[in-house]
């Protein structure tokens, strides 16, 4: 009977990794219905991308205040999540704080920092929830804000709230029966904040106590089982996937465009009459541009897991300042919900797409919001973690020039100018300099 409950924990853990596992895969699979793209060059440029944006967090701290608390959340809950190597391998043994004799007095640090960090991380969490709600800053208000994406934010908050709380009254219930119960319950840790909580539950008596204590502990360890398999259906997969996309950014110079190579030599064939196509050159694709997921490319798709929906992007952007209907921030909601969307088709059908006469162009994302765009690249310049809705729109708009002729008609006025005229202004060559006679 004593090792039930390390039966039903390591059933417990089981089910929960191989549902994060099953999750993983998906999201993988996913990703790799996209087209393929070249982002193994400059590895050591991109390993100090990695580091520098990801790990480091550089870019949060342009905004100072959220930036710097931002930090605290991100450091403090991977320190913290230390201790969760400790209570897997306790929940399995039947053990208690079993690192404590191995780490000697270390061990008392260990545990005061992270109860410092849980403090900090619980002030942040209120600063931000009151940001959200009270404040109410407007970019977390946005139109493609409602409903669920709101939902989903206030829910993380609340997740780490309650994580917290349990660790810190986890551990001061557990300091009581320290002095109670010295044979089962080693004296170990140091606990600067939990102390606060401890005449909460003093006057109880040892068995209450010892029902509190291991109740704390089960709710905790099922709480980041829980958060660790919500991720899938979160905004905050960035937690993971920020360090792949940091790793696979694109490295060229902001504003330098990708060219297509059957264009380059129709446009190298009509300036240069002894331009030859290289020989291997590759065949037409079947269509230019993009409209829908299938022709992305997959760090784009991953690029649309990676959004934390933090609304920065949108919040420079020139289009979405002045009232038009482009966000960044809702390119990329849009092309992951697509992309979940055929995922589900692909669950459903056994890993094979049926047609669901659905795409990503006008179904999620309409040519007026393409066309609103700048393509000034701030939008990709404020995202922290290098995440570039610009391509995305670019491909867009490719598709709509060159497989719908959907042009604006300014636009084509100007390509038809240019073909013509050499110049995006309709006067002939001859014409060009007959105001200097005037």
């Amino acid at each position: 009977m004593n090792y039930i409950p390390n039966i039903i924990f390591l059933i417990l853990i089981s089910f929960s990794v191989g549902f994060f596992i099953r999750n993983v895969k998906r999201i993988r699979r996913n990703i790799s219905l996209g087209k393929s793209i070249n982002r193994n060059d400059k590895r050591g440029i991109r390993w100090k991308n990695m580091i520098r944006l990801a790990l480091g967090q550089s870019k949060m701290v342009s905004r100072p205040i959220s930036g710097f608390l931002h930090v605290i959340v991100y450091v403090g809950f991977v320190i913290i999540n230390i201790e969760l190597l400790e209570i897997i391998i306790d929940g399995l043994t039947g053990e208690h704080r079993i690192f404590a004799p191995i780490l000697g007095s270390l061990y008392n640090v260990l545990i005061g920092t992270f109860e410092i960090f849980a403090f900090l991380v619980l002030v942040a969490v209120i600063f931000f929830w009151t940001r959200r709600n009270i404040i109410k800053i407007n970019r977390f208000w946005k139109a493609e804000m409602k409903g669920w994406p709101k939902l989903d934010g206030d829910i993380i908050l609340y997740f780490e709230v309650v994580l917290m709380f349990l660790f810190l009254a986890m551990n001061a219930t557990d300091s009581i029966l320290q002095e109670l119960d010295p044979e089962h319950y080693v004296k170990a840790g140091s606990f600067p904040i939990s102390q606060f909580l401890v005449p909460l539950f003093e006057n109880l008596s040892k068995n209450n106590l010892y029902l509190m204590e291991r109740s704390f502990w089960w709710f905790h360890i099922i709480g980041i089982f829980i958060f660790l398999n919500y991720l899938y259906y979160s905004k905050h997969l960035h937690i993971l996937l920020a360090f792949p996309n940091t790793y696979f950014a694109n490295l060229n110079l902001k504003g330098k465009f990708s060219v297509d190579s059957n264009i380059n030599n129709e446009v190298q064939m009509m300036m240069n009459p002894n331009f030859t196509i290289p020989e291997g050159n590759i065949a037409p694709p079947e269509k230019f541009g993009a409209s829908d997921v299938f022709d992305l490319n997959w760090v784009q798709l991953m690029n649309a897991y990676s959004c934390t929906e933090c609304g920065r992007c949108s919040s420079v952007c020139p289009a979405n300042i002045t009232g038009k209907k482009l966000s960044p921030r809702k390119i990329m909601m849009d092309t992951r919900d697509r992309l979940e969307e055929v995922g589900k088709n692909l669950n459903k059908n056994n890993g094979v797409f049926e047609k669901d006469q659905k795409q990503l162009l006008n179904d999620y994302i309409t040519p007026e919001e393409l066309w609103a765009c700048t393509s000034c690249n701030a939008c990709v310049d404020a995202c922290p973690i290098e995440i570039d809705p610009l391509s995305i729109i670019m491909d867009m708009r490719q598709y709509l020039v060159m497989e719908q002729s959907a042009a604006p008609v300014e636009l084509n006025s100007m390509m038809g100018n240019i073909e013509n005229n050499g110049a995006p202004w309709p006067f002939s060559n001859q014409d060009r300099l007959q105001w200097v006679d005037e």
